[in-house]
C-alpha cells in the first residue's frame, strides 16, 4: 500500500477541496477505494451502531445523470446568490465559485463517486447532530485516506436537492439517507498546501462566550 510521505499534521492541513486538479482521464483502482472505505469505518458512530453504507458509483451513465442533478442544483444556488459573484466578491470567494463552476461542468467525467449514507428510517426532530455525527466523521476519514493515497476529493451536498431522484437511480432503500457526495480522482500533482483560515482569537471561547 503506497501512501504519500505526510505526517499527521500535514495530512490534516493539506486535505483540500480538489476540483480543478482532479485527473479526469486516469482511472481509480477499485482497491484504493476499498482501502479508503475500510479506514473510513474506523470513525466513531453513535453507540458504535455503524449504520453507514457506502455507494461507489463508477457507471458512466449513472455518473452523468447524478452530475446533471448536481449541475442543476449548482446553477440554482448561483442564481440565488448572484450578489456573491459580483465585482465586490473577495478573491478567495471568487476562486471557490470558479472552481465550483468547473466541477459542475466536469463532474460527470470524475471516475468515481462515493456517496456516504446513514440508516435513518425517519429524520429526528430538532437537533440532528447525533444522526449526522455518525456518518460525517467517517466521510472525512475517507477523504483523509484518499489524500494519503494521492487521490483528490471534495465535499459536495448540492445533489441532495434531488436526493430522492438519485436514490431511485441507484436503488437506495427508503430507510437510507445520503449524507455527502465525494467525487474521487487521482490528483494532478500532490503539492497541496494549508488553506487560509480566520484568526483563532475571535472564534475560540474559554468558559463563556
Amino acid at each position: 500500500m503506497y501512501t504519500l510521505d505526510l505526517n499527521p499534521d500535514e495530512l490534516l492541513t493539506t486535505t483540500r477541496a480538489v476540483r480543478k486538479r482532479l485527473d479526469l482521464e486516469r482511472p481509480v483502482e477499485p482497491e484504493l477505494i476499498r482501502e479508503c472505505i475500510e479506514i473510513a469505518t474506523q470513525a466513531p458512530s453513535g453507540g458504535n451502531g455503524q449504520g453507514w453504507h457506502w455507494l461507489v458509483v463508477t457507471d458512466p451513465d449513472k455518473r452523468a445523470k447524478i452530475a446533471e442533478y448536481y449541475r442543476t442544483a449548482l446553477h440554482a444556488y448561483f442564481a440565488a446568490n448572484e450578489a456573491a459573484r459580483g465585482p465586490e466578491t473577495d478573491p478567495v470567494r471568487k476562486r471557490v465559485i470558479d472552481s465550483s463552476a468547473y466541477l459542475g461542468d466536469n463532474l460527470g467525467k470524475v471516475p468515481v463517486f462515493v456517496i456516504a449514507c446513514i440508516t435513518a428510517p425517519t429524520l429526528p426532530e430538532g437537533n440532528q447532530a447525533g444522526l449526522w455525527g455518525s456518518i460525517l466523521p467517517a466521510a472525512w476519514n475517507f477523504m483523509l485516506a484518499a489524500r494519503a493515497r494521492g487521490l483528490g476529493t471534495t465535499w459536495t451536498t448540492l445533489h441532495l436537492k434531488y436526493e430522492q431522484e438519485v436514490a431511485e437511480l441507484l436503488g437506495v432503500p427508503a430507510d437510507i439517507r445520503q449524507g455527502v457526495l465525494i467525487p474521487v480522482a487521482h490528483t494532478i500533482g500532490t503539492d497541496f498546501k494549508p488553506g487560509s483560515r480566520k484568526d483563532l482569537d475571535p472564534i475560540v471561547h474559554y468558559d463563556k462566550w
